[in-house]
């Protein structure tokens, strides 16, 4: 299970989200508008950028998403 951290009004966001549910893979969606300390955690993984998505996927993080994930 890979985690995305999005602000869920986002375009972009919801591309990522139905790109991985075409490919039948479990996320964890995580809106960190919602929630301050998944917030925290996203900044972690993006070395402090506020930008969105960030998609953690066994380890590996992606900034971003240009539809081909």
């Amino acid at each position: 299970t890979g985690s995305l951290f999005r602000e869920a009004a986002l375009t972009v966001t919801q591309a990522a989200r139905e790109a991985y549910a075409k490919k039948g893979l479990r996320v964890e969606y995580v809106d960190v508008i919602d929630d301050a300390a998944r917030l925290k955690d996203m900044l972690a993984y993006s070395k402090q950028e506020r930008r969105i998505p960030v998609i953690v996927d066994k380890g590996q993080v992606t900034i971003g998403f240009d539809g081909g994930s």
